[in-house]
């Protein structure tokens, strides 16, 4: 028992590395969805050709061929990044190129009345946006950021093939110094389950609490 102990301790701290690649790379791919979704909505040409080719590379291509240019292509242009690093940027840029058509999606479908009434006040486009307009748009993307989150989250198994310790890793690693497959992949099939069951209840807090405060801000 105090060997298979030490095991699960080494699994718990690559739970442990998990959990810091979810939330750092969430909150980089929120920055990254919110710049290139609203990007998209820009009145400026370079704008949102930017964000459409930001959007279209990341969704198109591999996040496993993005993760291995990150941490071994970048180098070579004089950017070297640990893997945890590397891990963060990839999954970041990655899941927010996804997100971003969430946020941009959930600008349109704000009512156009809503836009009318804040001209009809003399808002500036950044008052609209900020203060009307996004306010009632975040509920209609919280759903869909929550399934997001919880792919990044069973995404971070990726940063294993660059040697990041993660849960995944770790299992690996107690496999193959006792030759036991359940015991380690149960494990951490139970820990991805109860983090992104935290991730999900979260944001079903989030919604609720949004959608109370909603009838203050429509005009």
């Amino acid at each position: 028992m105090s060997v298979w102990s030490g095991y699960l301790t080494l699994i718990l701290e690559g739970a442990l590395v998990t959990l810091e690649l979810t939330i750092m790379g969430s909150a980089l791919a929120l920055v990254m969805a919110f710049l290139a979704g609203l990007g998209r909505l820009s009145r400026f040409f370079a704008v949102r050709a930017l964000a459409t080719a930001y959007i279209e590379f990341f969704r198109g291509t591999s996040i496993f061929v993005q993760l291995f240019w990150v941490y071994f292509v970048l180098p070579f242009a004089g950017l070297t990044l640990t893997p945890l690093q590397a891990g963060v940027l990839a999954l970041g840029l990655n899941v927010g190129a996804y997100a971003a058509e969430v946020v941009r999606g959930a600008v349109k479908a704000v009512g156009r009345e809503q836009s009318e009434a804040c001209i009809a006040l003399n808002l500036s486009r950044y008052q609209r946006m900020r203060h009307v307009i996004l306010p009632q748009a975040l509920p209609l993307m919280l759903p869909t950021f929550c399934n997001n989150a919880i792919e990044l989250l069973k995404g971070t198994a990726v940063v294993s093939l660059i040697s990041l310790t993660d849960m995944t890793f770790q299992a690996q690693v107690v496999r193959a110094q006792t030759g036991n497959t359940l015991v380690p992949f149960a494990t951490i099939l139970i820990l991805y389950f109860l983090m992104a069951s935290a991730i999900s209840a979260t944001m079903r807090w989030l919604e609720r609490r949004m959608a109370r405060s909603l009838d203050g801000i429509r005009i």
